[in-house]
């Protein structure tokens, strides 16, 4: 049963930056076919940049990716995404990335370098203000990029026992925990200097980790113990066959479901590169057109993968090849300054 109480109706919501003229909050219909419809857009909160939706798909999260920082909930019972009660401040600036997270939302805020823990009510409203907040210390050789911490990703690892962090300012991943409502740090594991990472995609058997760095057209292949709550970075394999031509920032990363493959996307070369997954290393297979410009973020669904390209305002969609895992083009759709996809 879809969450619309339509049988087979999927469904995918879109993230976009009001202040370069997105819509907001963007729902759409998804076909067989892997395109996209837009049914809805709402805009009740400026820069709903990343989106998580809820296991029911009853709710879904947007990050308010502003200098003061929040959270909203939006209820999914009909076409059009429905404010849950006011946004909640997350006391952290720049909030680039959510997650659900032992009965809470967790953020990713990149201007202070701090991951925020809202508390979900039973009805999955957010509570009425954040119960913690991990601030993240360090820094980095990059003298504009990383001067301080700069978190941009958190998310559950495959057990559901920790939370995970990236932080592109400080070069390294943090593992969490909550302890009463608040992040409190288990372990911080550092990568290469300079690096930049900026998010991390777990391999579907739970044992690797791969984090694309973004200053550095790279992904870094870790190995993961989740009895321990440990990451160790293993090799670090380029996303481009070659010097870039010009800026290279990779963003987005997506892992196959059968594990075979990982994806990344990098603005500026505007490319969608394929790496086969080879034991505890990658291999870097080719690279495609990204069908836009600046993919900021990469999702995989049902066989195909689609770019959110915020700046030349669109959706793109690529069917997968099963036997080379290379992308081809599709389709696409307008949305001004997309910023990434979610399916449900």
């Amino acid at each position: 049963m879809a969450q619309d109480g339509r049988p087979g109706r999927r469904r995918a919501f879109i993230g976009s930056f009001t202040a370069a003229g997105g819509p907001g909050v963007v729902a759409a219909e998804l076909a067989a076919d892997g395109a996209l419809t837009l049914v809805a857009a709402v805009n009740d909160v400026p820069d709903p940049s990343y989106l998580v939706l809820a296991p029911d798909g009853e709710t879904l999260y947007a990050v308010s990716e502003t200098a003061e920082g929040a959270v909203a909930a939006y209820r999914l019972a009909g076409d059009r995404p429905e404010l849950a009660g006011p946004p909640v401040p997350v006391d952290g600036s720049g909030p680039t990335h959510l997650a659900l997270y032992a009965g809470h939302v967790l953020t990713a805020n990149y201007g202070c370098g701090s991951v925020t823990a809202v508390p979900l009510r039973p009805d999955g409203a957010l509570a009425a203000k954040p119960s913690g907040r991990l601030q993240h210390t360090g820094s980095g050789p990059h003298d504009r990029r990383q001067r301080g911490p700069h978190a941009h990703q958190v998310q559950p690892d495959p057990t559901g026992r920790w939370a995970v962090s990236v932080d592109l300012g400080t070069d390294s991943v943090r593992i969490c925990t909550l302890e009463s409502g608040a992040p409190a740090l288990h372990r911080e594991f550092a990568l290469r200097p300079g690096s930049g990472p900026r998010h991390l995609a777990f391999h579907p058997d739970g044992a690797l980790a791969y984090v694309v760095n973004e200053l550095t057209p790279t992904v870094t292949v870790c190995r993961w113990d989740p009895e321990n709550g440990s990451l160790r970075p293993l090799t670090e394999v380029p996303v481009l066959s070659g010097a870039p031509a010009g800026d290279a920032y990779p963003s987005g990363i997506a892992v196959s479901p059968d594990g075979r493959f990982v994806w990344t996307a990098t603005r500026g070369e505007d490319v969608l590169s394929v790496l086969a997954v080879e034991g505890e290393t990658l291999r870097l297979i080719g690279t495609v057109p990204c069908g836009g410009h600046w993919p900021r973020a990469l999702a995989a669904y049902d066989g195909f993968l689609y770019s959110a390209n915020e700046r030349s305002g669109d959706v793109t969609w690529f069917a997968v090849d099963e036997a080379t895992g290379l992308p081809c083009y599709h389709g696409s759709v307008r949305i001004a300054a997309a910023s990434c996809v979610v399916f449900g």
